[in-house]
């Protein structure tokens, strides 16, 4: 599950001024009190470049998912809905809910264990058999577009990209020499200009990234964190293209989902945006998210010239 690795880790950096203190011994209490026939089995914190929730292994076939924050908890109902509807249609495996946990003295929100999914996360730039990584990719977000989006809750990240021009634009000027922001700004402003998306709204992922993309053997097993899934305008899983892939295996990947010019362009100045917002946010807290945005980054910037 979104693993960097999978071993005992110090108690990580603070990424927002709302976290609760999480550690192991809390978990072995929450397990005990909630789920007792789990209560032997051992927790480990995992590494994660997660934002929003901590993770722990229980066991072997196991992992507890708690949010960091407030924001995050409403994640855990949602995941809990949306993950049993989503999973069989997808052609990769997705977290699976096994139960949920209710807040008590020691946490105050809801939690989720899950079972264990197997797998790494890809690296931007060192990734195993890129071409068949796009062919995998491209057909689970097509898949995931397939799936009925009638009732389904709009998408985290949703809209038209016009709604993220303010922070776009007010992460590029605090952001200040550390980019080109005469660059990234001319190619933000070109996606902006990219035809809205008119056609009906599909179930989107929201957040491919290589922290939620879990690979074994240069194949693609699973996708995981689907706290941002919902449905709108899909251009958004393309992010995955500038985030993770190479170059080279872009083509691929958007030949896979059959984007046509103006949505690649938004999925484009999607990947910009986010990783814009993202870089100063988290420039000293998450030292892997701050290097995968500066990579998109410098990709998009690449193409362009």
């Amino acid at each position: 599950m979104a693993l960097m690795s999978a071993f005992d880790s110090p108690r990580p950096q603070r990424m927002h001024s709302d976290e609760v203190d999480l550690d192991a011994p809390l978990v072995r209490r929450l397990i005990a009190r909630r789920f007792p026939q789990w209560a032997p089995l051992p927790v480990r914190r995992l590494p994660s470049s997660g934002t929003e929730n901590a993770m722990f292994r229980l066991g072997t076939g196991l992992v507890v998912r708690l949010p960091r924050r407030p924001a995050a908890v409403p994640d855990v109902t949602h995941e809990q809905n949306w993950l049993p509807r989503l999973g069989p249609l997808l052609p990769v495996a997705v977290p699976e809910p096994l139960g949920t946990g209710g807040p008590d003295a020691d946490f105050p929100w809801p939690w989720s264990v899950y079972r264990w999914l197997e797998g790494r996360n890809p690296v931007a730039g060192a990734v195993e058999a890129p071409e068949r990584l796009a062919e995998e990719l491209g057909a689970f977000v097509r898949a995931l577009r397939r799936a009925d989006p009638q009732d389904g809750p709009p998408g985290y990240r949703a809209g038209p990209l016009g709604g993220r021009d303010d922070s776009t634009r007010a992460a590029v000027a605090e952001l200040g020499g550390r980019v080109d922001a005469d660059a990234v700004t001319a190619c933000w402003e070109r996606a902006l200009r990219a035809p809205a998306h008119t056609g009906p709204p599909v179930w989107a992922h929201g957040d491919l990234s290589p922290g939620n993309v879990l690979v074994d053997g240069g194949r693609l097993t699973a996708v995981i964190d689907f706290a941002t899934a919902g449905v709108g305008d899909p251009a958004v899983d393309l992010i995955v293209a500038w985030n993770l892939l190479p170059a080279a295996a872009r083509g691929t990947f958007r030949k896979a989902v059959g984007a046509d010019d103006a949505e690649w362009a938004r999925g484009r100045g999607w990947a910009l945006s986010v990783s814009l917002i993202q870089l100063p946010y988290y420039w000293h807290t998450n030292p892997a998210l701050a290097e995968n945005s500066r990579h998109v980054i410098a990709e998009i910037l690449a193409e362009a010239g």
